[in-house]
């Protein structure tokens, strides 16, 4: 088949692709790395010049396009912005803007966001990056499977963003020229998230964390300090495997060591699974071609029935504070999103589910240059992991196991790894609680 012909017939430029959603209610964007650049800015003129109706415009983890080319004061009004998760770049843009209500926040866990997009929001059509196609007619969805693998083959019309500095992976992340309507052509570099340096509290935090990961286990890892520096402490271990909703630059060592080589997964064995990947230039090139590294939706890969096939699961997450009940809130801050419900409880529940499975929840005992504790009497926002999903916390100051504890035992342990100048407080307001006799 001469498929070439059928990518030149369906080749448009982006205000081209603008035209074509004239008509729409619900638009969905890739998400992150995946944000189509250019398409963006394409969709800024059109709602700039009134060519496009005031539709709704749904993601997660906004870009630095989407940041500079759509969430703008003089475009507050024309769509409405659904974020499901939020990224640096769209706090940045929510605190700069004259309308703080604009931007709505929509709740989801992330395994459930795939069939939020396609069943209960309906999907007129779906903007994503992709790699270059190739020989055989295939885009690639590169380092975005997530919501785009499930989206893509739901929604009513599906316009790519063709880049080539978009890495080709494997797994669920195929995409056909067949089944897309449009595409652009628009290279530009990847966004980088770099890995900050670790701080001395993150390495106490990631040293008592690598002391419970065993030779064979299999990871998650979240977003962070303390994930990136628990990987960089695995260097000795064997045989690790990686069930992943995130793919970051720290795991790229250990699969070149040959330290994460997936031999004892109970499922997709000799494969390091993902769903997205933030990363360096470096990650990407990595990635690219390479059979071993595979994408899959996050209804699969963060669905807590398939996280726990696999044994001795481990997963390590951050949050914002824990209570000391063991409630924990990964998301919000005195009300207000500050992230999202992401895949965190995915992975605490699939992983204490799996055989021999443990998952962690790592913070600093305190914020704002120690002024507040973070493990505090009541959250103030949000449950994201309920007190009976809670496993092991930690702090500089220790880790605690929770699971058979009663409330007065949590209590004494989480005010146990709670910063010294905060634990006669919480002890008294835990007696006021009722917590202690």
């Amino acid at each position: 088949m001469d498929w070439q012909q059928e990518y030149n017939d369906k080749r448009i430029s982006t205000d081209q692709a603008v035209e074509q959603i004239i008509d729409i209610n619900n638009l969905i964007l890739g998400m992150s790395m995946a944000m189509p650049p250019g398409l963006l800015e394409a969709l800024g003129r059109g709602f700039r010049e009134d060519r496009l109706p005031p539709l709704n415009i749904y993601y997660m983890h906004g870009s630095e396009a989407i940041e500079k080319h759509l969430l703008v004061e003089d475009l507050i009004g024309k769509f409405t912005p659904r974020c499901l998760f939020l990224s640096g770049h769209d706090r940045k843009a929510g605190k700069e803007l004259s309308n703080k209500h604009w931007m709505e926040f929509v709740p989801a866990s992330f395994h459930h966001v795939g069939r939020l997009l396609t069943e209960h929001i309906e999907p007129d059509c779906f903007m994503v990056t992709v790699s270059p196609m190739d020989r055989h007619g295939y885009f690639s969805l590169g380092t975005n499977a997530d919501y785009g693998a499930s989206v893509i083959r739901k929604a009513k019309r599906v316009i790519v963003e063709v880049n080539r500095h978009m890495p080709r992976t494997f797994g669920e992340c195929s995409v056909h020229i067949s089944e897309i309507d449009a595409l652009v052509e628009h290279d530009a570099p990847l966004g980088e998230l770099l890995e900050s340096e670790a701080s001395e509290t993150d390495w106490a935090i990631a040293r008592q964390v690598a002391e419970y990961i065993q030779d064979g286990d299999t990871l998650q890892m979240g977003v962070g300090g303390v994930p990136a520096s628990v990987l960089k402490l695995l260097e000795n271990h064997k045989n690790l495997g990686l069930h992943s909703e995130l793919f970051c630059p720290s795991m790229v060592n250990l699969i070149a060591k040959g330290v994460i080589n997936g031999r004892k997964k109970r499922i997709m064995q000799h494969k390091h699974v993902y769903t997205l990947a933030l990363g360096d230039k470096a990650m990407y090139d990595f990635m690219d071609d390479n059979p071993s590294i595979v994408g899959y939706p996050a209804s699969w890969v963060n669905d807590p029935c398939v996280i726990r096939q696999n044994s001795y699961m481990v997963s390590v997450n951050s949050a914002i504070e824990v209570d000391i009940t063991g409630q924990i809130n990964a998301e919000t801050i005195k009300g207000t999103p500050f992230s999202g419900t992401g895949g965190q409880l995915d992975f605490v529940r699939g992983a204490f589910a799996s055989h021999g499975g443990r998952s962690f929840i790592a913070l600093h005992s305190t914020a704002k240059q120690g002024s507040l504790s973070r493990i505090v009497p009541c959250l103030t926002s949000t449950v994201t992991d309920t007190r009976m999903d809670a496993h092991y916390v930690v702090t500089e100051f220790g880790c605690v196991e929770l699971k058979g504890l009663s409330l007065a035992q949590r209590a004494r342990a989480l005010i146990g790894i709670a910063h010294p100048h905060f634990r006669d407080e919480l002890e008294a307001q835990a007696r006021s609680l009722g917590l202690f006799g």
